[in-house]
């Protein structure tokens, strides 16, 4: 297979940096050019954690020394992209920049799901995708305003976490009574849930359905008549996928860009990678559609291997990790599984691991608080198909190595 002229990739998160890292890494030579509004590609993870409790910079979030790019013939232009002409090879700017693009990757990610009930667009309703969403939401909690989050999940936890320690008073409202079951178990997620209570954290179960202004500040009302009043409020409600340019484009799209397992489009020169992408494979499944950073890295390495012709990469069992509370958070795998059991592991009967088991009697899923090393060798050892013994699981002396060899 022949190497495209030039390659044009759409979107600067870690899909679109991974997309461009891997192609230079498998020896692709052409020109490269990064097209987003916010410029050089950075990590998002820490927006809720360490760059929002001023641990980290805006420098020390970059995913690559700024002179990579330059090092490596990758032009990043900060504009935003309006339109993908994919049989042409060119994609163009609202600046009216015409960038070539034999090869386009849409790495376009998402935008914050907003919630359409009354006052969601009132100046105090925030939400939190950018550095500069960050940054907004930094100086508003700043001097103990009280931060009322709609939304119990990833971000929603992170960030009540943070916000406790910027002297924030919060208020967390989910209609879910246990947030994150089906990431990692009931049994963990109650855990975590409970400890916004233990930390201080106001914890509601309530649907929201009005936000207004009065002299108490910025209210949230729910669906019981109950109102929540604070100064500052913000939507973690997950994402939605953009697909504006791929629609316009004529590629197929199901809450997601649609892509084969080679992460390559409905047209043959176009790519989709990370948030924004969805693999529907060869007999018609939808896959659902995935958020994690890993799989936005992953992804990217794929479309650069098969862009190339060369083969694919074979990648692990899917995961991610968070931090709230000053604990550390992992999962891998699925612990969503319709069929099998989950094992728990507890330490001084206080629950640390879950595991989850399909009807054969293998490793599916896991996740761990503060034992970075279990998901370790848990990970393996779901890669491998392997059988486990239940109570070898729950034995918090056993060392899952063993199982992963």
């Amino acid at each position: 297979m022949t190497s495209p002229q030039s390659v044009a990739i759409v979107g600067g998160g870690m899909g679109g940096f991974s997309t461009a890292h891997e192609l230079r890494h498998r020896g692709y030579e052409g020109p490269i050019t990064i097209l987003d509004p916010f410029g050089a590609p950075y990590d998002r993870p820490p927006l809720s954690k360490d760059y929002f409790l001023q641990e980290r910079s805006a420098e020390d979030i970059q995913l690559i020394k700024s002179e990579w790019y330059a090092e490596h013939n990758v032009t990043v232009l900060a504009e935003k992209v309006v339109s993908i002409h994919p049989n042409e090879g060119v994609v163009v700017t609202e600046a009216d920049t015409k960038v070539p693009g034999e090869v386009i990757v849409l790495a376009t990610g998402g935008v914050a799901r907003k919630l359409h009930i009354p006052g969601n667009d009132l100046d105090t309703v925030l939400q939190l995708r950018t550095k500069e969403d960050a940054d907004k939401l930094r100086e508003a909690i700043a001097g103990g305003k009280r931060l009322t989050i709609i939304g119990a999940g990833l971000i929603g936890a992170e960030v009540a976490s943070s916000a406790l320690k910027h002297g924030a008073s919060v208020t967390l409202i989910d209609p879910s009574e246990t947030p994150l079951v089906p990431a990692v178990g009931e049994t963990l997620a109650k855990r975590l849930h409970a400890m916004h209570t233990e930390k201080g954290v106001t914890v509601v179960r309530g649907i929201p359905t009005e936000i207004f202004v009065d002299q108490d500040g910025t209210n949230v009302r729910t669906e019981d008549g109950e109102t929540y009043a604070g100064d500052v409020v913000l939507v973690g409600i997950g994402i939605i996928p953009l697909t504006d340019l791929a629609e316009d484009a004529g590629l197929e799209e199901d809450n997601g860009t649609l892509v084969d397992e080679a992460q390559r489009t409905t047209h043959p020169n176009v790519y989709a990678v990370g948030d924004s992408s969805r693999t529907r494979l060869r007999d018609g499944t939808l896959l659902r559609r995935a958020e994690h950073w890993e799989h936005a890295m992953n992804t990217g390495k794929t479309a650069a291997a098969a862009i190339l012709g060369q083969d694919l990469p074979v990648h692990s069992a899917p995961w991610f990790w968070s931090d709230r509370h000053g604990v550390h958070v992992e999962g891998v795998g699925a612990m969503w599984t319709e069929h099998g059991e989950t094992v728990i592991r507890e330490v001084d009967g206080v629950p640390v691991a879950a595991f989850r088991l399909n009807e054969n009697g293998e490793l599916v899923g896991c996740a761990a608080i503060d034992d970075a090393l279990a998901v370790r060798a848990a990970r393996r050892i779901i890669d491998r198909k392997i059988t486990v013994d239940p109570a070898q699981l729950a034995d918090p002396t056993f060392n899952l190595k063993k199982l992963a060899k």
